[in-house]
């Protein structure tokens, strides 16, 4: 295949991702590792309304090129077809500032299956920051462009590249040059989080202001502050895009992605999403992500707390449950809670 035939190969993909509204769950470092990704994609599916693809945590580009074994830690779905059990994609997300060591890795991550690449211009973490990664760069949008540019030269031709950002980092004063990179760099879609590395996780988000990188040529999809039906009805409106990233909120509520494109009556006045998956229809899914054969008990029933804490705020029964175990260390213990908030 040469290179015209490459080139129309992965716009062919591209429109094929987009023929529709995309609905994709978002990488967050220490939340959506493989074993979330896997419980979080099946519910999806589960429920009719699977996320077209969802993105890897960050893998962090520093010295030099990564051995597999790295990759595969972070994307085990490499070695399946780069899907999860439930048939996701998983896109294999970067992360770092020097142009040609990214490139390098990059071209060998899709030597290793990766679909696609995406690069992290979007961390607010502040020892990523400290080491010139994630939303840092975004006060450099011409390192920005060459790190974009030097992967999209590296990977093959038929396979996309995209990139994840914020408005900006302590303000939005350099948006029409981060705008501007992008738009010169080859990037085949942009997913932009709609505040500053400043404004981090403080509602709200300002997905007006993703407007503005319409006029770039390629999709574009919103992120951010999306709890429920309503949340994602105002962003696509006010971000003039029908494509969206959801991230906490679908930890919150996993039924969120077949939220935000069932009808009003789905949803009460207050925009509250009401009840698609059920608490008891939950349990299987807590107790699967408990038995996770890849991490040892300490680290899963850690794991278990933290996402036990966020369903607190989808879910009353998990606010008793937590009360109730929020100082157990014994994963039997927990499972015999959980079944326990069924039978009461």
């Amino acid at each position: 295949m040469n290179n015209s035939q490459q080139l129309q190969t992965r716009q062919n993909t591209i429109n094929q991702l987009f023929a529709a509204p995309v609905r994709l769950l978002a990488p967050m470092e220490g939340l959506t590792d493989p074993l979330m990704r896997q419980i979080l994609t099946q519910i999806a599916t589960d429920l009719g309304r699977p996320y077209d693809w969802s993105v890897s945590e960050f893998i962090r580009i520093t010295q030099h090129v990564l051995p597999a074994h790295v990759f595969y830690k972070y994307v085990p779905e490499l070695h399946h077809d780069a899907k999860t059990a439930s048939g996701t994609p998983i896109h294999v997300q970067i992360l770092g500032s020097e142009a040609q060591l990214m490139a390098e890795n990059a071209a060998y991550a899709c030597e290793l299956g990766a679909p696609a690449i995406d690069i992290n211009f979007g961390c607010p973490a502040k020892t990523v920051n400290s080491h010139r990664g994630g939303s840092v760069l975004l006060d450099e949008p011409e390192t920005m462009y060459q790190i974009i540019s030097a992967v999209r030269h590296a990977v093959p031709v038929h396979i996309p590249v995209s990139a994840k950002i914020r408005l900006g980092y302590t303000d939005t004063s350099r948006m029409d040059d981060i705008r501007g990179a992008i738009n010169d760099s080859g990037a085949d879609w942009l997913t932009i989080h709609a505040r500053t590395k400043t404004q981090g996780y403080k509602p709200p988000a300002y997905w007006n202001k993703i407007q503005s990188f319409n006029a770039l040529n390629i999709p574009v999809i919103a992120n951010g502050e999306i709890w429920n039906f309503e949340h994602a009805q105002n962003c696509m409106t006010q971000a003039g895009t029908p494509h969206l990233m959801l991230g906490r909120g679908a930890v919150t509520r996993p039924d969120l992605v077949a939220q935000v494109d069932s009808d009003t009556e789905n949803s009460t006045d207050s925009g509250e999403n009401t009840a698609t998956l059920l608490w008891q229809d939950l349990i299987a899914h807590q107790i699967k992500f408990l038995e996770g054969e890849a991490k040892n008990d300490v680290v899963l029933v850690g794991r278990y707390k933290q996402w036990l804490g966020m369903l607190t705020k989808g879910y009353v029964e998990a606010q008793t449950v937590w009360e109730g175990i929020k100082r157990e260390k014994n994963k039997a213990v927990i499972i015999s809670a959980l079944q326990a908030s069924v039978r009461d």
